[in-house]
């Protein structure tokens, strides 16, 4: 399989839990631990982890950098780490804590020459960006705040400036476990094929994946389908 699974872990209150379309109220617990869950990814032979501060992204300030210290300490998964980077004190805990990517989304329309000063300093290649969307239309703020800019105009501007990875999120799929969202996907790599484009929400089983390399995209983010079973640990070794 060409396309890389990365599992994600989303942290609220240090437990590893799942959203539906970004609802705090919606939050169920799968493992109160996620250094255990980390470690039987890696297990499972997968190579990287999206690794998401829930609380930060709330609070709008890093708030879990401490189990991201842990899991890069104690696993040798290649971590993406984002939710609360807002500040420059921010990103330096983050990659201090040993993130080998920054995710950032909101900054990247709140702030973009703040984003862009963080670029010419770690180099883009250290940023992974998230496009969350809703209708073809950035959302941000942990999706609570939707805005008019169009994902390719989001898109093109951020790859231009030199970012190499874009993860894009279809909030109405994320978490409702009907597939990803395969039209949607197949417009942003038709029109910027050289991207490295991570598919991410709604991916229920792993023919879902088989589709999204087919498409082209160059990895997947995977979370509910691996919790609630219908992707096991098993299916994930036998194709990482």
């Amino acid at each position: 399989m060409s396309i890389e699974i990365i599992p994600a872990i989303d942290i609220l209150h240090g437990k590893c839990v799942r959203l539906t379309q970004g609802d705090y109220e919606t939050g169920k617990i799968y493992n109160e631990h996620p250094l255990e869950v980390a470690r039987q990814f890696e297990d499972a032979g997968l190579k990287r982890l999206h690794l998401v501060d829930l609380d930060g992204a709330r609070d709008g300030r890093v708030k879990n950098w401490n189990l991201l210290e842990t899991i890069a300490g104690k696993t040798g998964l290649i971590i993406d780490f984002g939710g609360g980077i807002g500040s420059a004190k921010d990103l330096q805990i983050v990659f201090e804590s040993g993130a080998a990517f920054a995710t950032i989304g909101s900054i990247a329309v709140r702030n973009e020459n703040l984003l862009r000063e963080w670029m010419l300093q770690y180099g883009p290649e250290k940023f992974l960006l998230g496009a969350d969307v809703r209708d073809e239309k950035i959302s941000i703020s942990g999706w609570t705040v939707n805005t008019e800019i169009r994902i390719f105009d989001f898109m093109e501007k951020y790859i231009l400036a030199g970012i190499k990875q874009i993860f894009c999120t279809d909030i109405k799929m994320d978490g409702a476990m009907n597939g990803p969202s395969l039209e949607l996907y197949k417009k942003i790599i038709d029109r910027f094929p050289d991207l490295h484009f991570i598919a991410s929400g709604g991916i229920r089983s792993l023919d879902d994946i088989y589709r999204l390399e087919e498409l082209g995209c160059k990895g997947t983010i995977v979370g509910k389908a691996i919790y609630e079973g219908f992707i096991t640990l098993k299916d994930l070794a036998n194709v990482s």
